[in-house]
Parts: C-alpha cells; sequence; structure tokens
C-alpha cells in the first residue's frame, strides 16, 4: 500500500484525486498547512507527498523547498497553475515528480499513481479511469 499525505487547507480541492488514489489502493492521510504536514513527516514518513498551490502558511513550491531540506527521498507533487516552461523554470532542482492542475481529477490520480508505482518498483496494475 503507498502512503500518500495531501496537504491542502480545502479537502475539497482534492475531493477527487483522494477518492481515485484510495481506489488505486493508496492510504490518504491529511494535513491542512505546509508546516502541519512537515511536522506530520518528522514523524511519520510518506511514499509521496501531494501539495496544494497555496497552503495558507506558504506556497507548495515554498513547502517543496522545505520538503526537500527535511527529507529529499520523499517523492512530491504540486498543484500549479503555471505554465509548463514556468512550472519548470520555478521547480528545477527541486525533484518534484509531477506537476498537476487545479483540482486534479481521477485521469490524474492514474497518471501519478502509475509513475510513483515505476519508480517505487511496484508491478501491480493500476486500475484505468
Amino acid at each position: 500500500m503507498i502512503n500518500v499525505l495531501l496537504v491542502t487547507p480545502n479537502r475539497q480541492n482534492f475531493a477527487e484525486l483522494s477518492s481515485a488514489i484510495e481506489k488505486q489502493n493508496g492510504s490518504v492521510i491529511w494535513a491542512q498547512t505546509g508546516d502541519n504536514a512537515l511536522e506530520m513527516l518528522k514523524e511519520k514518513s510518506a511514499d509521496l507527498v501531494v501539495a496544494d498551490e497555496n497552503l495558507g502558511d506558504m506556497t507548495g513550491l515554498e513547502f517543496a523547498e522545505r520538503l526537500v531540506a527535511l527529507n529529499p527521498m520523499i517523492n512530491c507533487a504540486l498543484v500549479s497553475s503555471l505554465s509548463k516552461e514556468d512550472y519548470h523554470e520555478a521547480s528545477e532542482g527541486l525533484g518534484v515528480l509531477m506537476q498537476l492542475p487545479p483540482q486534479p481529477r481521477q485521469v490524474d490520480a492514474t497518471r501519478l499513481m502509475t509513475h510513483l508505482n515505476q519508480i517505487l518498483g511496484f508491478t501491480s496494475a493500476v486500475e484505468k479511469p
């Protein structure tokens, strides 16, 4: 089972993403702010962290910078409304797994989980949307 930490001040933003991850045998835990998520990750590890674009106390990109300093081995995906080029420039060097659109949908979760399974070396099939 893949442990996924979703970081957002508004769970509704990740409602479809959360549901799709759970359907694909993922275990979801939640944090409302970047600081809350970083504190949680000091105590308990996650296979993947997905951070919203704005976390209330910091941006998703700022969170990724702090996450890399805390544990560079945790996989991270970020929600961003930036263009692909601007996002690549802003996130370069952070080791971010994937850019997700605002309010990610099931197809985004499937893409994300497939990519994560490949990285982690899992061979189980991921459910198609």
